[in-house]
């Protein structure tokens, strides 16, 4: 009777198989199918002036129903890394006010990033490891060093796309609770302030003015954004600061 080297086992046991990779494959078509439908025209300011009354008669008929439906759709638009999530929050922002849209999109948001992270940990990231070799490792130990740090920075400033922070993460193996935390927190101040622009969206629309996704994020609140993640990296400065001056 003749064995199957351990080796070998392990690799196919832990490599890129088709069953490891059948959620990106899903995720890729999910992806594919919104474009192909034509989907996105939805997913714009100038389709929720449209049905701007619609949306405010919904709410206030059916308002846990559409709570519901929002925070599902959301943490869809965000699996399947579909270009929607700012107009979104406007729409959130514009249906149920600042502070209900905030923490309805930072909850969905949230749990959505977390299902992608999971999806990319287990079917590239593990493999990946195997297959790119001590440079990763290297990359991701000093990663972990101030993981938080880090992802809270990745979060808060805008330059960085949503959905790559919620991939790159899982490839340096990130801890889940690190990466709920960092979603969690890293995102509030950004989530405001579509939130806060969505809820004024009722007078632009009546003033016949229109609102750009660009002019949302002035220079100032860019500024901002930028110097909180900037705040974040305070502790891994101060870190290393402290380990090159010899301080435990």
């Amino acid at each position: 009777m003749t064995m199957a080297a351990p080796g070998k086992e392990t690799g196919k046991r832990n490599g890129f198989t088709i069953r490891r990779l059948w959620p990106v494959f899903l995720l890729i078509a999910g992806l594919i199918l919104f474009f192909a439908l034509d989907l996105n025209q939805y997913f714009s300011a100038e389709m929720l002036r449209e049905n701007r009354e619609v949306l405010l008669q919904l709410v206030d008929s059916h308002r846990f129903l559409v709570v519901a439906c929002f925070m599902v759709l959301y943490a869809i638009v965000v699996i399947f890394s579909l270009p929607g999530g700012a107009v979104m929050t406007l729409a959130g922002g514009f249906m149920f006010g600042t502070v209900e849209a905030s923490l309805y999109v930072i909850v969905a948001a949230t749990a959505g990033a977390t299902a992608l992270f999971l999806v990319a940990k287990t079917s590239l990231g593990d493999p990946l490891h195997q297959k790119a070799g001590p440079w990763l490792d290297r990359l991701e130990k000093g990663f972990h060093e101030n993981e938080l740090s880090y992802l809270l920075f990745l979060r808060l400033v805008p330059a960085f796309p949503f959905f790559v922070v919620n991939l790159v993460p899982a490839f340096l193996g990130v801890s889940l609770r690190t990466y709920v935390i960092g979603t969690f927190f890293g995102i509030i101040p950004g989530t405001v302030v579509y939130a806060n622009v969505g809820s004024g969206l009722g007078s632009i629309f009546d003033a016949g003015d229109d609102i750009s996704l660009q002019t949302v994020l002035s220079p100032e609140i860019l500024i901002a954004l930028t110097l909180l993640g900037l705040l974040a990296l305070v502790p891994a400065a101060v870190k290393k600061f402290r380990h090159r001056a010899g301080k435990p």
